[in-house]
């Protein structure tokens, strides 16, 4: 495949929006599967669908990379796209939240591939710029896989915090 930088992050978009719809429902559709709750949606907390967001991006950026080995910005490119999804959603939607009230379940869907679209579009960018400059492809990798990490200790380990909270349930994690 020609390493044609809009079409892989078209095609990024595409799988992480595939991706992270089937996520938010595999976990049920498991039967409440333990071994898949790592990766999955468990609940309808806002981090939970940050989690959404993380996972498939991270699963696409790991499979580009192999395409993109001589970009020594790949990785730092693809930290702050993935910083910028997972930052966005909880900024759009308590803000939203704060200011009109509860969001009905299709402006969440929306915030969602809006944060997707926005990381992508991001990334392109960052590709396309000849300013840009990574320091250090490594700490970005490490950044990312510490990230991932949080992910799958506060599923099982979940910190009774807002942000950690099922709206419809009012509990934490599974």
């Amino acid at each position: 495949m020609k390493r044609s930088i809009g079409l892989w992050q078209l095609i990024g978009f595409a799988v992480t929006s595939l991706g992270g719809t089937l996520l938010h429902f595999l976990y049920d559709w498991l039967g409440e599967a333990k071994w898949i709750a790592a990766l999955s949606g468990v609940n309808e907390s806002t981090w939970e669908h940050m989690k959404l967001l993380f996972v498939p991006m991270f699963i696409f950026a790991i499979l580009q990379s192999f395409f993109f080995k001589d970009r020594e910005d790949f990785w730092c490119v693809k930290l702050r796209g993935i910083l910028l999804g997972i930052i966005l959603i909880p900024v759009i939607f308590y803000t939203y939240n704060g200011a009109i009230g509860k969001s009905p379940d299709w402006l969440n869907i929306a915030i969602f591939f809006t944060c997707a679209a926005i990381a992508y579009i991001y990334e392109t960018r960052l590709f396309n710029s000849e300013k840009y400059r990574c320091r250090s492809p490594k700490w970005a990798i490490a950044t990312l896989c510490a990230i991932a990490l949080l992910f799958v200790i506060f599923t099982f380990a979940t910190p009774e915090i807002e942000i950690f909270k099922d709206p419809l349930t009012g509990t934490y994690g599974i």
